[in-house]
């Protein structure tokens, strides 16, 4: 195992995919080698930060000559886990259920949205794009003939937690949550929680002291 798995703090990871969408940008400008300093001016993060995100790893390019756009993506690509192929499920398939089912979610398409389940008797059978929603209580008997990476919880609160359940013992390792409650889970398997009203309540704060 790296050695630098043991020690990348969670804002480092935060930041790696900016990075990436950044350099994406970059790249399509038709830029081939970027300086931490030009990659400053596109995030909004010092040059100095930069280059310590990257020593984390080892570093990426040559002190003086900067980076190759291509193989700084590869190699934090590598290190987000997003050269890999992820399945995907949600369940709820409300507006934004319906909103994530149709994102483009990678440039490179790995991450593929397999399946669409909901308990509403009028929704189930409707069409999201290419994909049949499905009864939720076939949630299980999926999961047990397909694998599945991520699930996703758009669901209302008072059923997030079974559902999350459900997916637990489906074999899902990780389970994005935009739900209002914290869901708990087995130490093997992740959560990442979106509580919509709490970033609404950030820009709140930030409107009314803009000017402090």
């Amino acid at each position: 195992m790296a050695k630098w798995k043991s020690r990348v703090s969670p804002a480092v990871v935060r930041r790696l995919p900016r990075y990436c969408r950044f350099l994406r940008d970059i790249r399509g400008m038709g830029i081939n080698r970027v300086s931490s300093g030009m990659l400053s001016e596109f995030s909004g993060y010092t040059a100095s930060q930069i280059r310590q995100d990257f020593n984390t790893f080892g570093g990426f390019g040559q002190q003086g000559y900067g980076y190759n756009v291509d193989d700084l993506l590869t190699g934090i690509g590598q290190i987000l886990g997003i050269d890999k192929k992820y399945s995907l499920v949600i369940v709820g398939a409300g507006n934004l259920g319906r909103a994530l089912a149709r994102h483009a979610w990678t440039p490179s398409g790995h991450i593929e949205v397999t399946a669409v389940f909901d308990s509403f008797p009028l929704t189930i059978g409707q069409n999201i794009g290419n994909i049949t929603v499905k009864n939720v209580n076939d949630l299980p008997d999926y999961l047990k003939d397909n694998k599945v990476d991520i699930g996703v919880i758009t669901t209302d609160w008072d059923v997030a937690q079974n559902i999350a359940d459900i997916l637990i013992d489906g074999g899902v390792k990780g389970i994005w949550n935009f739900t209002p409650i914290d869901i708990e889970t087995p130490d093997s398997v992740v959560v990442k929680s979106v509580h919509l009203s709490d970033s609404l309540h950030e820009l709140i704060y930030y409107i009314n002291h803009n000017d402090d």
